[in-house]
């Protein structure tokens, strides 16, 4: 049977027109601003808005069609390619002018909420182009809360489809049940943001940096509009943004059965409760390591401690103090604690919090065995029996995870960057986390002089990473493409 492009096409055609219609606002703002670059985001919004208006009407005779799940898997990585190929519109014909890889590695890290930059002097830029940054990850943002609770679960990537019953059971109905969904979702994501860009002005940021920090921060995205990132908002600014953060690394199907009237479940969630006794608890180590490290101002140790182990355990990428600073210990916590991520559902990347309760579990129920044969227990998960093949799916994502990192680290290292920095920049592509270690691209650092092969191997990393590996790799399979 020939496979049907037509309905991947029109979802894709649509969501092009509606990305070029959010070049209009960064137009709207270059034109206040008043020095020049309004054709800038007026040629970028005319190229994409033709593209996906065409595309959608070529393909709109096939959009009953539905989606399967080779379809589904197909649309899903399709996105997330041609958005940031046509984000980069922009990076390429604006101030900045940048290269083409060098443009597409600025808005995949933007789309997929990474938070690596290629830009210096961020400052001087037109406020368009810091606004793009800015709208580009919060449209990533809840890009992915969507794949996460609809499309992943049905998927069964990685383990997600433990949270197929809470992502409304929707294959079959893909489409219209994803409509829905959405919705509430946006409400809700909208909310979040309006009620931090809200709060960052209460303490201080001007309108438009609170805007667009507000963007970053609930995407967990981590572009900033100053080269020292968050190092411009000391003070209670980090603890604005600590709370958003942690919020936007909760599982957004919990925030849409609160406003639909449960909201035990919140309370109740074991995923949310790891991830906040984890993350206090690092933050707690680093402290006290910190307020040894330099005494005389434990508040300030509390409060940098508290916010870049959040920024870094949620992937938002922000920092407020130069960490490759506070000796090689703490400088290994943080590698370390990248690899963790938020809940299932949220803005967040890397692998995950459900993943390391489910491997903890599965081991300690092995060792049960060991100890008691005969006895029947049964792999439980927040109150639930997990079947074998969830359990399964978690094991292969942790194989395949950490062989990818493996393999991108060493291709990097092929490049002629050295150890620390391939190693760290596999993590923070991979991870989708953002800054990596050292000198070339830790928290004081950009990608720019990255040489073109790495920017190439960071970019797919970057897409492999937000796509939870598995929904990529299938591409490459000849089962795949037999219907």
């Amino acid at each position: 049977m020939r496979l049907d492009l037509r309905p991947i096409g029109y979802v894709i055609g649509i969501l092009l027109t509606l990305l070029g219609v959010t070049m209009l606002v960064p137009m709207a703002v270059d034109f206040t601003e008043g020095r020049g670059f309004v054709g800038v985001f007026a040629e970028s919004a005319l190229i994409t808005i033709l593209t996906g208006s065409f595309l959608a009407i070529a393909c709109s005779n096939g959009k009953a069609e539905g989606l399967d799940i080779q379809k589904t898997i197909l649309l899903t990585t399709g996105v997330w390619i041609a958005l940031p190929l046509f984000g980069s519109i922009p990076f390429i014909i604006g101030s900045t002018q940048l290269s083409f890889v060098d443009a597409l590695f600025e808005a995949v890290s933007g789309v997929t909420t990474t938070g690596s930059t290629v830009l210096s002097g961020l400052e001087s830029l037109p406020r368009g182009i810091l606004l793009w940054r800015g709208i580009l990850q919060w449209l990533g943002g809840i890009g992915i809360i969507v794949v996460a609770m609809v499309f992943l679960p049905e998927l069964r990537v990685g383990g997600m489809q433990i949270f197929r019953a809470e992502a409304f059971d929707t294959m079959g109905k893909i489409l219209p049940r994803a409509t829905t969904i959405s919705l509430q979702i946006f409400v809700i994501y909208l909310s979040i943001t309006i009620a931090c860009a809200l709060s960052y002005v209460a303490v201080g940021l001007t309108a438009f940096d609170a805007i667009v920090h507000s963007f970053t921060t609930v995407s967990t995205g981590g572009f900033s509009n100053y080269d020292n990132s968050f190092g411009n908002f000391s003070g209670p600014a980090e603890y604005v943004a600590i709370f958003f953060m942690i919020m936007a690394a909760l599982p957004f199907v919990r925030y849409v059965q609160l406003v639909n009237g449960n909201s035990r479940a919140i309370f109740t969630d074991t995923q949310i409760k790891t991830f906040l006794i984890t993350t206090l608890s690092i933050a707690i180590f680093v402290f006290f390591v910190l307020n040894s490290l330099f005494p005389g101002d434990w508040e300030n140790s509390l409060r940098k401690s508290l916010f870049n182990i959040t920024s870094i355990i949620s992937g938002t990428g922000y920092s407020s103090d130069n960490y490759m600073k506070w000796g090689g210990m703490l400088v290994s916590v943080i590698f370390f604690i990248g690899l963790i991520g938020g809940c299932a559902g949220s803005t967040t990347c890397s692998v995950k919090v459900f993943r390391y309760q489910l491997v903890a579990s599965a081991i300690l129920l092995q060792l049960r065995k060991i100890r008691y044969p005969h006895r029947v227990v049964v792999l439980k998960y927040d109150g639930r029996p997990v079947a074998e093949d969830v359990l399964h799916s978690v094991m292969t994502f942790f194989v395949v995870f950490f062989l990818s990192l493996g393999v991108l680290a060493i291709l990097l290292s092929l490049t002629g960057l050295d150890l620390v920095t391939s190693v760290s920049g596999a993590v923070a592509a991979l991870g989708n986390i953002g800054p990596g270690l050292g000198d070339r691209i830790g928290p004081s650092s950009n990608f720019m002089g990255l040489n073109d092969a790495a920017k190439w191997l960071l970019i797919i990393g970057m897409l492999v990473g937000r796509l939870e590996l598995m929904a990529v790799y299938i591409l490459f399979t000849s089962k795949f493409w037999r219907n």
